[in-house]
C-alpha cells in the first residue's frame, strides 16, 4: 500500500512563484561568483602592491556580511502565507 498524494493540477501562481525562486537562486550564484572574483582581484592588487595592512578585509568583511543575507534571503527566509496573516490578526483582536 502506498500513501502517494492524487496529483493535481498546477496553477499560474504556483508556477510564478516557482519561477521566482528559481530566478532567486540564480541571482544568489551570481552574487557569489562576483564576490569571489572581485575579491579575489583586490586581493592580487593588494599582493602586488607592496601588501602591508591587509585593507581588502574590509571589503570582504562587508560584502560577505550582505552575501549572507542574501543567502539567508533566499535559502531560509520562508514566504508569508494565508495562515500566518490570519494568526496575526488573530493576535491583533486580543
Amino acid at each position: 500500500m502506498t500513501t502517494e498524494e492524487p496529483e493535481r493540477s498546477i496553477t499560474e501562481q504556483e508556477r510564478d512563484e516557482a519561477r521566482k525562486r528559481l530566478q532567486n537562486k540564480r541571482d544568489l550564484a551570481r552574487h557569489a561568483v562576483s564576490f569571489v572574483v572581485i575579491n579575489s582581484l583586490v586581493v592580487v592588487i593588494w599582493a602586488t602592491s607592496g601588501q602591508g595592512y591587509f585593507w581588502p578585509g574590509w571589503l570582504i568583511g562587508c560584502w560577505g556580511f550582505g552575501l549572507l543575507m542574501h543567502t539567508w534571503d533566499v535559502l531560509w527566509r520562508r514566504p508569508i502565507t494565508e495562515a500566518d496573516i490570519d494568526e496575526e490578526l488573530r493576535r491583533a483582536r486580543r
